[in-house]
């Protein structure tokens, strides 16, 4: 991460008063193309302190199958793998900051708070691509707050979610969306 980030905050990976919860600081940097947002991490995720951490959700793998040429670290070389994100010109954040939630998923998420993207200092930023509908729902603030920030106006995408729970959608497809809104930002062939 570089100093284009907001100013780290302390996040902790358990709720707070046996409910709230914080979520993991920002993977961008100065070079940032494309900010892909989740909705907030699962359980695993957040104890972990590691974006995707479920071992059947598809975002790790979808990053590998678009840059074949370029092996993905390990999951337990998280650090690389940051760094592989972002010399691809990705970011990795979530809309929520904080929410109450028993569990992983979208619909168990109450209270939520979101992220101050208006913080966040991407020159390079050209677009906002959403990991699911429950992040995509609040695009329109999100542009916003970026916009406030001081980016121009950027165009939003609704991308398959790579959510186990979503699993009606095949890899493929998933897939080929993800690639779609890459390919449109220079950032696969």
């Amino acid at each position: 991460m570089s100093a284009t980030t907001p100013p780290r905050r302390v996040f902790s990976c358990a709720p707070r008063d046996g409910r709230r919860l914080e979520g993991l600081p920002p993977i961008v940097s100065a070079a940032t193309v494309v900010l892909v947002l989740g909705s907030f991490p699962g359980a695993r995720s957040l104890a972990q302190g590691r974006y995707y951490a479920h071992p059947q959700n598809h975002f790790w793998k979808i990053l590998q199958a678009l840059w074949p040429s370029s092996p993905l670290p390990p999951s337990t070389a998280y650090p690389e793998r940051s760094d592989w994100l972002l010399a691809r010109g990705l970011g990795v954040w979530d809309v929520y900051g904080t929410c109450a939630r028993e569990g992983s998923l979208d619909a168990s998420i109450r209270d939520a708070v979101l992220n101050d993207f208006a913080a966040l200092d991407l020159p390079r930023l050209a677009a906002v691509a959403h990991n699911g509908a429950e992040s995509f729902r609040h695009s329109a603030k999100v542009v916003a707050a970026l916009h406030q920030g001081g980016h121009a106006p950027l165009p939003a995408y609704k991308l398959p979610s790579t959510s186990p729970a979503h699993a009606v959608i095949s890899f493929e497809h998933k897939c080929a969306a993800w690639h779609e809104v890459f390919a449109r930002h220079g950032l696969v062939a």
